[in-house]
């Protein structure tokens, strides 16, 4: 009709899976679920919990919970934990360091986060959920003006147990972070659990941890409950938000121009 404007269909796709920071108690609870599924059912792994069915420990009610949901089914299928350096301050330590002597990382100038109790649901397993996982993250990152991100990333054995060397003789040369900043594990792998074949790979965690830009910092820690080896993790976050500064910028404007342009249909 004369005198209006045309309507203006964008047709924008519908995201399959989107992040989210947990934002009451309900969703904390279907990360804990999650990760017990991930961690008690599928890795066997012996989990100190505080409720049945859940994997709960006295770092969770510090943390914050970032979750990916499945947008179809509002389902939790991938989630990990987030450990500022104030909430640590609080709790008293970062979870690493009951893994690892980290004096020389933390003598670093800036603002720590720890992530940690990372999982996807074996259904949804590949790179886009992971990637909803990143760009969650990294948004996380960019609002508290973090500095450093660490964590400790696993490592299960093969058959006839730990192949240490062969899977560290997997990561590049500089993938390894400088002698000034390597930490040493509290409890390494035992020379009974180590093997000498070439059985275990990089695993995908790892691997994404990797192409994020984090470094390797030093030899692993033997976890007896999840009997995997921890490798810890140190990222210098600058790298990452060069990496995703232009992707937010985008996703942040989106809205509002979705916003101009249906006000002017």
């Amino acid at each position: 009709m004369p005198g209006t404007s045309p309507s203006i269909s964008l047709n924008l796709p519908v995201r399959r899976y989107v992040s989210e920071v947990a934002k009451n108690q309900a969703g904390v609870r279907e990360s804990q679920a999650l990760r017990y599924r991930i961690f008690a059912e599928e890795m066997g792994a012996h989990l100190h919990t505080r409720t049945e069915g859940l994997d709960y420990d006295e770092i969770d009610d510090y943390c914050n919970h970032l979750l990916v949901r499945e947008t179809r089914t509002g389902k939790v299928v991938a989630c990990t934990r987030l450990l500022t350096d104030s909430q640590a301050a609080r709790l008293g330590r970062f979870y690493s360091e009951g893994e690892f002597d980290l004096s020389k990382v933390l003598t670093l100038p800036g603002r720590f986060l720890e992530i940690g109790r990372t999982c996807v649901d074996p259904s949804h397993r590949g790179s886009v959920v992971l990637g909803t996982l990143w760009n969650g993250l990294a948004e996380y990152v960019h609002e508290g003006n973090f500095n450093y991100l660490m964590g400790c990333a696993s490592i299960s054995p093969g058959t006839s147990g730990f192949a240490v060397d062969a899977v560290y003789r997997q990561i590049q040369s500089h993938q390894f972070g400088p002698d000034s900043l390597k930490v040493r594990p509290l409890k390494p792998v035992p020379q009974w659990k180590r093997c000498i074949n070439d059985e275990s790979g990089i695993p995908p965690l790892l691997q994404a941890y990797l192409r994020l830009g984090c470094w390797v910092c030093g030899d692993p820690y033997w976890d007896e409950d999840f009997n995997v080896m921890d490798v810890f993790i140190l990222l210098d976050l600058t790298r990452l938000q060069n990496r995703y500064e232009k992707r937010f910028m985008a996703e942040r404007a989106a809205p509002a121009y979705r916003s101009a342009v249906a006000a002017m249909s």
